[in-house]
């Protein structure tokens, strides 16, 4: 099994292989490109291979739209799984699709690009993915006792956790309110304009953060017991924390990195705290299982349990290659 080089949009060229596009900014680094070989011969994806596509942080619309074209005409490129350029690459092509679900249009964000019939569909698996993730680690009725939710960083992530954590069907067990947190005032007047749109009585605050010490002050005002989420890429896409080494997390909290691999300052500093404040701390690799799993059967039209068995085998497979 053979893993192609990491190209940029400048170096597409058709595949001679059943390919899944991974598009994101430091793609060569993820352990996808070890992992993915083992599932591949696990899954039965013969000759199936991954192909990394680097763009910088908020690229230009054409490249999103050189790729996206690329991926449609090009017969043997069969999707592509969208990391940290989910809403600009949206933004950029959403006219460019002939389909897109649901929760891709009202959350107005491409995780995952597929094939069916003939049409070039766009999905927001994110929902999806960062439900079971949460589902792995939070116990049922952690919310009844009256727990904040804070999200720093206002992207694809962000408005996926805050979706699945406010539904209404979850009753009481639900946040007593999600608290976002972004550097950008356009990014929070985005998450905010979804939330309006969705089916729930979950208060949402929106708070502008420019430095990593106004989110220390927006985590002092956690209740125990809250999550606090590090969406914010720095950590993996960028270096450092969008907190400082003087934040205090909250007592009995879950403090949540969404990434698992680069500098990890936020885990860092929540394990400098887990014994005093009582933590659990998680970082991204549940997250990165379902993740990927929801892309691959939906690109390769197969069938990948959340659970049981076989979902356990991948994931072993996955961290013996890490």
């Amino acid at each position: 099994m053979t893993i192609v080089q990491t190209m940029t949009s400048a170096d597409l060229r058709p595949a001679v292989t059943p390919t899944l596009y991974f598009i994101g900014v430091t793609t060569g680094r993820s352990s996808i490109q070890q992992v993915f070989p083992r599932w591949a011969d696990e899954l039965g994806l013969t000759d199936a291979v991954l192909q990394g596509i680097d763009l910088p942080l908020h690229a230009p619309a054409a490249d999103y739209r050189r790729v996206v074209e690329f991926i449609a005409a090009d017969p043997l490129s069969l999707g592509a799984l969208v990391t940290t350029h989910k809403i600009d690459l949206y933004t950029a092509c959403a006219d460019l699709f002939d389909e897109i679900d649901p929760f891709a249009r009202l959350m107005g964000e491409t995780s995952c690009i597929s094939k069916r019939d003939g049409l070039l569909v766009c999905h927001a698996k994110d929902p999806i993915s960062s439900g079971l993730a949460l589902d792995a680690f939070v116990p049922a009725g952690h919310w009844a006792g009256g727990a904040d939710a804070l999200c720093m960083g206002a992207g694809g992530s962000t408005i996926a956790i805050s979706w699945y954590l406010s539904r209404r069907e979850s009753g009481a067990d639900r946040p007593r309110r999600i608290v976002v947190t972004n550097r950008s005032e356009e990014r929070l007047d985005h998450i905010r304009g979804i939330h309006r749109q969705l089916d729930t009585d979950t208060a949402f605050e929106y708070v502008l953060t420019p430095t990593p010490a106004d989110n220390d002050r927006v985590l002092a005002d956690l209740a125990a017991g809250s999550l606090v989420v590090n969406a914010t890429g720095l950590g993996k896409d960028a270096p450092g924390s969008p907190l400082t080494d003087a934040a205090r997390f909250p007592g009995h909290g879950v403090a949540w990195d969404l990434n698992y691999r680069g500098d990890l300052v936020f885990l860092d500093q929540a394990r400098a705290q887990e014994e005093a404040r009582a933590l659990h701390i998680e970082d991204g690799w549940i997250y990165f299982l379902h993740g990927w799993t929801q892309v691959i059967a939906e690109v390769f039209h197969i069938d990948i349990p959340t659970s049981g068995p076989s979902f356990d085998r991948l994931g072993r497979l996955a961290r013996s290659a890490r």
